[in-house]
Order: C-alpha cells, then structure tokens, then sequence
C-alpha cells in the first residue's frame, strides 16, 4: 500500500512533468520552469530549483533537495536509501548518484539484493559531469568533485577530488571573478 501511495504521490507525477517538460530547450527560462513544477514531487525541496532535461529520479520521496540547486542535463539520482542535496549544489551533465549497494549471493549480484546508504551532498558544492556517488558517501561543503570522478569515501569541506576512485587533489579556496553572471561576459565582449 505504502509503494501505491508513493507511486500516485511522487513518482507518477514527477514523471509527468518531467515527460511534458522534456522538449523545452534548457535555458534559464526552462530550468527554471521544470524545477519548480518538479519540486513538490520530492520528500522536501527548497526554492529556486533548476532542472535540465532527460533527468532520472527513483524514489523522489526520499530525496531532499535544498535551495537554490541546479541538476545538469542526463543526471541520474537514486533516493531509495535517502539523498540529501543541501544548498547552492550544482550537478554538472550526467552525474550518478545511488544510494543503494548491489551484494553478493552464490557468487552473483543479480539476485545478491541490495543494502541502502544516505548520501549527502553539502551547501555549495560542484560535481562535474559523469561524477559517480557510492551509496553512503558525504561530500563536504564547498567541494568540487572532477569530471568522471568515482567517489567511494566521504570527501571533506572545501576539497578538490578527481579520479578513479576519487582521491583528495587540493584545497578549495575563494578566488576572484571576472564575470558573474552571462550578461557580464557578453557585455564585455
């Protein structure tokens, strides 16, 4: 009863909007437009949510997404276990995040099952594009995660990982701009 009352509540129409949004180009209008006729579909969702097209969510009851949140283009986000994407966070194309493990039995994965294991991802953080997040996994505050990264283990506030598996590169540290915002760069040009 409780997986009907999921499926009629979040799953089905979060689907839907994300089947009639799926053709709109992905520009600030649009990202716009789709986040915020998605956000009631999630367990909690702040303001300002920005989604691109062809997004995958499974069991969005179970993912919190903070404000403020962008989610690129193909992102793929399992919340069976729970995900909790905190503020400001930025998810570059194609990023996968599960929050359930796959087990052994008999020497298989196919019948093993599954072991579930929150991920949170914290306030201001990038993962680049084809960024993988193992169930279980926190990655701190300001973080970036490299393209085509693996992250196996927690990552710590204002660290720069890469690699496979993710491994600690440098410290992130504020910087200045030049430009904040589109309009800044094409006005200088």
């Amino acid at each position: 009863m409780l997986q009907l009352k999921n499926q009629i509540r979040y799953i089905l129409p979060l689907w839907f909007v994300l089947l009639i949004t799926n053709w709109l180009p992905d520009n600030r209008v649009s990202i716009r437009l789709r986040g915020f006729l998605a956000s009631p579909f999630f367990k909690k969702c702040g303001k300002g949510l920005e989604l691109g097209r062809d997004l995958t969510f499974l069991n969005s009851n179970n993912i919190e997404i903070g404000s403020n949140v962008y989610i690129a283009k193909g992102t793929w986000l399992n919340g069976l276990g729970g995900l909790m994407i905190e503020d400001e966070v930025v998810m570059a194309p194609y990023v996968t995040i599960s929050t359930m493990q796959h087990v052994f039995k008999d020497q298989s994965v196919r019948f093993g099952g599954s072991v579930p294991g929150k991920v949170v991802i914290k306030k201001g953080t990038w993962l680049a594009s084809h960024v993988a997040v193992k169930c279980g996994v926190s990655i701190g505050r300001g973080s970036i995660v490299g393209a085509n990264a693996f992250v196996v283990k927690d990552i710590d506030d204002n660290s720069i990982y890469g690699g496979v598996p993710a491994k600690f590169i440098k410290k992130n540290e504020d910087s200045d701009f030049s430009y904040a915002n589109a309009e800044e760069v094409l006005k200088n040009m």
